[in-house]
């Protein structure tokens, strides 16, 4: 009866001694999940690289040709003028790889694909006019936003790890991505205009067409 205590004693230093190693390890656990996440994110933020490299040049392909269809002017020649700044993107891209010590590779983009096939859905829709510039602009501008979406998260990526020149890379990319978004609401609101009247003319000359051939 007399050990008795003893016993219990021991049996309390034994829980806890178990409980001060499990509150040991917490801090361990912690410090590997922290790790983990920053090479998550490199990770996110070099695929993601990956993928905007695909999708820059692929648009390098797709352009001429929407600016070949575009039937207004200004609107050619911005077509014309992203071709350029999105050649000089993709070299922006490379020196982005060289930095971070990367061969410069990218990988397919189906959302850029997507987007890139609406626009030849518009072309091969609608005549030459300003319902099919109309069209182009609205392919265009989901083109320019998912871009900026994607820029804008690679910039946050790379001040996050410490990157500050590729950051600076990618900010001069996103802030010519804006530009080029606010050029094509400005010709949108003179285009659509024209697109609207032009449609009424036409609603107009058949009604006069279905008059003519009723008075026949």
């Amino acid at each position: 009866m007399k050990n008795s205590p003893k016993k219990t004693s021991g049996s309390s230093t034994r829980t806890a001694s178990s409980k001060t190693k499990t509150t040991g390890n917490r801090p361990g656990r912690q410090q590997q999940n922290g790790s983990g996440n920053k090479e998550d994110l490199a990770k996110v933020f070099e695929e993601t690289l990956k993928d905007i490299y695909w999708a820059e040049k692929y648009l390098t392909k797709a352009l001429p040709r929407m600016s070949k269809a575009a039937y207004d002017e200004d609107l050619r020649a911005a077509f014309d003028e992203h071709l350029q700044q999105t050649e000089e993107q993709v070299e922006r891209l490379d020196q982005v790889f060289e930095q971070l010590g990367k061969k410069a590779a990218g990988k397919k983009c189906p959302a850029m694909e997507g987007l890139v096939e609406e626009g030849k859905e518009a072309i091969d829709e609608y005549d030459p006019g300003f319902a099919r510039d109309a069209a182009l602009i609205i392919s265009a501008q989901k083109i320019e936003h998912y871009e900026i979406a994607t820029y804008g998260s690679l910039k946050a990526h790379a001040e996050m790890m410490g990157e500050q020149e590729i950051a600076s890379l990618l900010d001069q990319t996103l802030q010519e991505e804006s530009e080029t978004d606010e050029k094509l609401t400005e010709l949108s609101g003179n285009i659509n205009q024209q697109a609207y009247q032009e449609g009424g003319e036409m609603a107009d000359t058949e009604e006069d067409t279905e008059d003519e051939e009723e008075e026949v």
